[in-house]
């Protein structure tokens, strides 16, 4: 069994603010995007990396999901949002740290979605 891709699906009451999170803050392309329908959601893509958001009041209540994005200069990623974004930064993990599994780490949350940032050593 092999596997090429791993398509994220996450869940807005509202898509636009999973457009400014993702398109916004973390600079994806909008690939496709169909807004007039009872189910509005858009397909994203950055670095080999595709997300589907989708508008559904129901779903985004019972999903909270949180992913990690590794990167190899975390320092850059976090400068970029930090200065463009900081009110998305985690309170808990609002800075480039260290964390006990060799990782450094920083994170962000809208009201839907909560991200990590990884960068291995």
């Amino acid at each position: 069994m092999t596997f090429t891709k791993l398509v994220l699906s996450v869940f807005y009451t509202n898509l636009s603010d999973g457009l400014k999170l993702f398109v916004d803050c973390l600079q994806f392309s909008i690939e496709h995007k169909d807004l007039n329908t009872s189910q509005p959601y858009c397909v994203l893509k950055k670095d080999g990396i595709s997300v589907m958001l989708f508008q559904d009041d129901q779903l985004a209540k019972e999903h909270n999901p949180e992913l990690r994005l590794v990167t190899n200069n975390i320092e850059e990623v976090y400068e970029t949002i930090a200065s463009s974004h900081p009110h998305l930064l985690h309170p808990n993990l609002n800075k480039v740290t260290v964390r006990p599994w060799g990782a450094k780490e920083f994170a962000i949350a809208d009201r839907q979605l909560g991200i990590r940032f990884q960068e291995w050593e």
